[in-house]
This record gives structure tokens, C-alpha cells and sequence, in this order.
């Protein structure tokens, strides 16, 4: 089998068995959907140009089997069969929330995966950051809404993945933090407001793309490689823009679903749980601002009497980015 058709083929395995955790209405299924999702990314990491591809898919395989093994106690010892949070106590609810904790990498089952995503090549670390966060989400949805103490691992992923990506150089890492921090966020708009997490995660998951596509193009790992990594202004400012969108910056895209679940929180009268989110994320915003700041104010060395067109494409994207929060702002 060659190299491209094996890809394709997991590829296809990782998209089915989301659908089939999506689509299930028992947890049986929905157990069988995540075990075939594990498999089908674990050789998509070993497959990794990178001397650290066996370590990562080990520890990825040993962490996902623990929280896989905890839903599957849950559901056999409570003899759960049918999709229904009222059929479970409050022992079985706190069981099934740690299991879908471990897998989606929230606090306090968080430390593991900045380690390996720092063992990653930026491919698996895409994958890692949304699509493998798509299939626990929806089982969370079904009992989330019933779940007391939820509200308390929000507010620590806030500020677990502020303080965490405060003091790393690695980029990885620095996304990897983000992505914990993001997940809570998530979790407020489907505690509050049902399926606005969807539209988070859609928003989210397009500034990741663009992100890891361009530290991927441009071989970046660490902060101090930025002032390196662009050319022209356009593309300085293209970045600049990203990353102030996945800090939630108005008027960024990223600041319309922030600003939808703060309104949900407010509505909901949590405003303790609101207060330390928001404050959380602005500790966020700092260390997006120590990534741009090398990149912005350092003179490159390469081609600096060369001056580039900037390209429809750069400006098309810059505008993606901005335009949704100017209509959505205007029309509210």
C-alpha cells in the first residue's frame, strides 16, 4: 500500500468514526465510534517524518485508552444502554465527564497534551486541535446540561491554559495551551446556549488551519523564528491578524463566538464563572501578543530591498477575518 492511499485511508477511518459517534443514539456505539477514531490517528502520527512519532503515538494511545476505559466502566457497570442522561446517577455523570475530560485534553486532565504536540509534526497537531476534540464534544452535549461542576473545569482550562503558554518558547506548545483554554470556551456556549459551540468550533478550527499551515510552510517551531518567517508587510499583518483573532480580539472573527457566550453567561447569571474566563483570556492575549511582537518590530534579514506585491489572496483572507464582526456588531 503506497504512502498516500494508507493516508487516505485513515483519513476516511478518523471522518467515519466521528460521524458514527455523532449519529449514535447509544453509548455502546458511541464507545466503538472513539476506539476506531484513536486507531485510525495513531498511525497518522507514527507516520510523522519525526525521531519522536513513537513516543508521542504511545503516550496518545495510553491516555486515550484510560479515559476510553473509564466510559466504558461507566456504561457496563450502570448498565446504561440508550442515550439518555436521566437514567444515570450522579456517580455514573461524574465518571462519564472525566472520561470525555481525559480525551479532550481539559482541566485537570490537561498536561498531557502539550507533551505531545511538542512530539508532533503540525499536521497531527491540526488534527489533534480540532477534529479529534469533534467526537467527545457531542457526547458531551447529552449531559452537560445536567452536570453541576462542570462550570469549575471551565473556569480552570481558562486559566490553565493562560498561566501554561505564558512561559513556553515552543509554538507548539503555545497552540497547544490555546486549544486547552479554547475548549472551555466551548464548553460555556453548550452548557448555556446549547449548539453555539458549533459555530465556535468552526471558527476556531479555520484560524488553527491557518496557523499551522503557515508555521508548517515555513518549518516554525519556536518564537524566535518569527521575524524570519514573512516577507512582506501583507503577510506581517495577515499574521498579526490571525493570531489577534485566536485571542478573541474585536473585530477579529474569533471575538463573535466569545462574545455570543458571554452574552449566554450573562443571561445565565454566571458572572463569577464569566469575570475569570474573561480575565483568563486576556493573559491569552499576551502571549499571542509575544509571538507577533518578534515578527513585527525585528527587521528581517532576507530580501530587505525587495519589495513584493502583496497578493488578492492575502488581502481576501484579511478580510475573512475582520468582516464577520463588523456585520455581526453592526446588525446586533
Amino acid at each position: 500500500m503506497t504512502k498516500n492511499t494508507s493516508k487516505t485511508l485513515f483519513l476516511f477511518m478518523l471522518m467515519l468514526s466521528t460521524m458514527l459517534v455523532m449519529s449514535s443514539n447509544n453509548w455502546l456505539s458511541m464507545w466503538m465510534g472513539l476506539e476506531m477514531n484513536m486507531m485510525a490517528f495513531i498511525p497518522m502520527i507514527m507516520k510523522s517524518k519525526n525521531n519522536f512519532s513513537s513516543e508521542s503515538s504511545m503516550m496518545y494511545f495510553l491516555i486515550q485508552s484510560m479515559g476510553s476505559m473509564i466510559l466504558l466502566l461507566t456504561v457496563s457497570t450502570n448498565s446504561l444502554i440508550m442515550m439518555s442522561p436521566v437514567m444515570m446517577n450522579e456517580s455514573a455523570m461524574t465518571l462519564m465527564t472525566i472520561s470525555l475530560l481525559i480525551k479532550m485534553g481539559i482541566a485537570p486532565f490537561h498536561m498531557w497534551m502539550p507533551e505531545i504536540m511538542e512530539k508532533m509534526n503540525w499536521n497531527s497537531c491540526l488534527l489533534l486541535m480540532t477534529w479529534q476534540k469533534l467526537a467527545p464534544m457531542f457526547i458531551m452535549t447529552n449531559i452537560i446540561k445536567e452536570n453541576q461542576w462542570i462550570t469549575i473545569n471551565m473556569m480552570m482550562s481558562t486559566v490553565m491554559g493562560a498561566i501554561g503558554g505564558m512561559n513556553q518558547t515552543s509554538l507548539r506548545k503555545i497552540l497547544a495551551y490555546s486549544s486547552i483554554s479554547h475548549s472551555s470556551w466551548m464548553l460555556a456556549c453548550m452548557k448555556f446556549e446549547s449548539y453555539t459551540w458549533i459555530m465556535y468550533f468552526m471558527v476556531y478550527s479555520t484560524i488553527t488551519t491557518m496557523l499551522t499551515m503557515t508555521f508548517n510552510k515555513k518549518s516554525m517551531f519556536y518564537i524566535n523564528q518569527m521575524n524570519n518567517m514573512t516577507n512582506t508587510t501583507s503577510e506581517k499583518m495577515l499574521m498579526m491578524s490571525t493570531m489577534l483573532s485566536m485571542g478573541g480580539m474585536p473585530p477579529f472573527m474569533g471575538f463573535i463566538p466569545k462574545w455570543l457566550a458571554i452574552q449566554s453567561m450573562i443571561n445565565a447569571n454566571m458572572i463569577m464563572t464569566m469575570t475569570v474566563m474573561i480575565l483568563s483570556n486576556m493573559i491569552t492575549l499576551f502571549y499571542y501578543l509575544r509571538m507577533i511582537t518578534p515578527m513585527m518590530l525585528m527587521s528581517s534579514i532576507t530580501n530587505k530591498w525587495t519589495q513584493k506585491k502583496s497578493s488578492s489572496m492575502t488581502s481576501m483572507m484579511m478580510l475573512n477575518l475582520t468582516l464577520p464582526t463588523v456585520l455581526a456588531l453592526t446588525l446586533n
